[in-house]
């Protein structure tokens, strides 16, 4: 079984940097969907309460979860 942090959500292996670039891009999506992102791009990640990234972490853990099933 290939390490989770090599497969791609297409089945491609990925190194760590392009991982952590896909995730990143994830948790600016849900934080703009959730309308987060003018506070982050404002005070940076810091100006979110504990609440508001839990929000985020519990949306990117689905969202992830959904990428890895197809």
């Amino acid at each position: 079984m290939a390490n989770t942090s090599e497969v791609h959500k297409r089945g491609k292996s990925i190194d760590a940097e392009e991982e952590e670039k896909i995730i990143n891009e994830i948790k600016l999506e849900i934080a703009e969907e959730l309308g987060l992102l003018d506070i982050i791009k404002e005070k940076g990640w810091s100006g979110l309460s504990a609440q508001e990234c839990g929000r985020i972490g519990g949306k990117m853990v689905k969202r992830l979860k959904g990428l890895k099933m197809r």
